[in-house]
């Protein structure tokens, strides 16, 4: 977190994996282990579902609200997912980015690179693999959330999502739970200290070479 001594410019930490990867999981643990780490809270057009509770799960909007949000590029990335619209609102990302707060995206990789293009310096890119494709068959299979013609097209889009790794900034294998979770906090504890986005340095520096010994 940001604070008057050394102030910073907060981390926007977007990961993708395909469905079954583990992505959700380490994420979870991330910020579980890191209070100043925050989710980015989409906003959607479908209904509110059972148990969830607005601006906690999702903001819940009109279509014409959404439009409107659209026409005033009101958005880092937007998409239409099984016939609504789901997207991330730029207000609350970019007061959080000015007052050194870190957000966490868990999305798509078609997200990432919107969000990428249009916060490049803030933007840090994961991508998590699978060991195989059959190793992720069993793990949706084992969770028992899905039918079987679904697992196959998760199977499926999986393909399509991996072939897009190349374009994020880290890319890992989930094999070992405990080993992968350790990577993805490295990386977020190294990109929260490169040096651009501690504004605190340069004044810091100053007080040392100007300090009386």
């Amino acid at each position: 977190m940001s604070n008057e001594r050394h102030p910073r410019r907060g981390v926007l930490l977007i990961v993708a994996s395909p469905s079954g990867a583990g992505k959700t999981s380490l994420c979870r643990r991330l910020m579980a282990d890191h209070g100043g780490l925050e989710l980015s809270v989409s906003m959607t057009t479908r209904p509110i579902r059972p148990g969830e509770v607005a601006d906690r799960d999702y903001h819940f909007v009109s279509d014409a609200e959404f439009q409107r949000l659209i026409d005033a590029e009101a958005f880092l990335e937007w998409a239409d997912v099984h016939g609504a619209r789901y997207g991330s609102p730029r207000a609350p990302i970019d007061r959080a980015l000015s007052e050194g707060r870190d957000v966490l995206f868990d999305i798509d990789w078609q997200g990432a690179r919107d969000i990428a293009a249009k916060c490049p310096e803030d933007a840090v890119r994961v991508f998590i693999l699978p060991p195989s494709l059959e190793e992720l068959r069993r793990r949706l299979v084992t969770r028992s959330q899905d039918a079987d013609e679904v697992i196959e097209r998760r199977i499926q889009n999986a393909k399509g999502e991996i072939e897009h790794c190349g374009q994020f900034d880290y890319v890992f294998v989930n094999d070992d739970f405990d080993r992968s979770y350790a990577e993805l906090a490295h990386i977020y504890h190294a990109e929260r200290s490169k040096r651009f986005r501690n504004i605190w340095v340069e004044a810091y520096k100053s007080a040392l070479l100007n300090e009386a010994v």
